[in-house]
């Protein structure tokens, strides 16, 4: 084909005949990354690495309890009263001659699944809510002054409360801190449905006559799903703590479940002759919250398409 006069180079001229893409088998396969493939890249950043490693170590001796064990952590010997490590007490005893060390072990279980609970109770319920209070405009009003109204109390005020009136037990405990994480996750979900209830294919769905529930489970709430996922491991960090501040002040757990807040709170008052009732669960403590929250990172960073460009 000849070129025309004054043709550029990259221009397309009358002459030149325009040609599809290619389809089919014969069309490259063009794809990005996936949220999965940034957060393996994310992990093999050291934090994120050693943050996983460590939370699957907490997770494994949790599930491994009855068999790390050395003792019951239950059981009573005053004669072994406030001893130091030894052999057959590798962490020492408390006041009240348990082992330290099987307390410790077994109080793993308790604030695992206390955090666990409040997550996926308060991210089940927060995303129901948040849905009703996104889509449809009059309960939106009704639903977050409420909402304001219980983020207005403090969480720990309002957890002491519910303890004190229903009783200390692990189920009381789980609802009296999973109900002031539920406002954080309404107010996530609400705005994350306002924002893809306006998009096209959003409103091509409506006026090709989708039904309400297809239109919700198909095109709207697995938008929720990628910062509610993030938002779980906060809660699920936060949880323990709460559940560790309960404890500590007399409005957790009774005193026969074993959890580090409950090792704490009994530990205080001899810390100056057995630092280690305090600070062995104080480190598992610590170890839990920083580890999902360096996990929580990664996942937002993974999970956000901003973030991950720079990954």
């Amino acid at each position: 084909m000849s070129a025309t006069p004054n043709h550029k180079p990259g221009e397309m001229t009358r002459e030149e005949p325009f040609e599809l893409p290619l389809t089919g088998e014969a069309a490259p396969h063009i794809s990005g990354p996936s949220a999965f493939g940034h957060f393996k890249r994310t992990l093999k950043r050291g934090p994120a690495l050693m943050a996983l490693l460590m939370l699957g170590a907490i997770v494994f001796v949790a599930f491994s309890a009855p068999f790390l064990g050395t003792t019951d952590p239950i059981a009573i010997d005053p004669g072994q009263r406030l001893r130091l490590p030894t052999a057959e007490n590798w962490l020492g005893t408390d006041a009240y001659g348990r082992d330290v060390y099987s307390r410790v072990i077994y109080g793993s279980r308790i604030s695992l699944m206390v955090g666990l609970g409040a997550a996926l109770m308060s991210v089940a319920v927060g995303l129901l809510i948040g849905v009703i209070a996104g889509y449809v405009r009059l309960a939106d009003a009704i639903v977050m002054r409420v909402m304001d109204g219980v983020m207005a109390i403090p969480s720990i005020l309002l957890a002491i409360a519910l303890v004190s009136l229903s009783g200390a037990s692990l189920l009381t405990v789980l609802v009296a801190i999973t109900i002031p994480e539920i406002p954080r996750v309404v107010r996530l979900v609400r705005g994350v449905i306002l924002t893809v209830r306006s998009e096209p294919y959003v409103e091509a769905a409506i006026s090709l006559g989708t039904r309400l529930p297809t239109l919700l489970l198909r095109h709207m709430v697995p938008n929720t799903v990628a910062p509610l996922i993030v938002q779980g491991t906060y809660i699920f960090a936060s949880a323990i703590l709460t559940e560790a501040i309960l404890s500590f002040l007399g409005a957790g757990l009774p005193p026969e479940k074993s959890s580090w807040g409950n090792i704490m709170a009994e530990g205080r008052m001899y810390f100056q002759l057995t630092p280690g009732l305090i600070l062995y669960p104080g480190i598992f403590l610590s170890l839990t919250v920083l580890s999902v929250n360096v996990l929580g990172d990664a996942m937002r960073d993974a999970l956000d398409p901003r973030m991950a460009r720079k990954l």
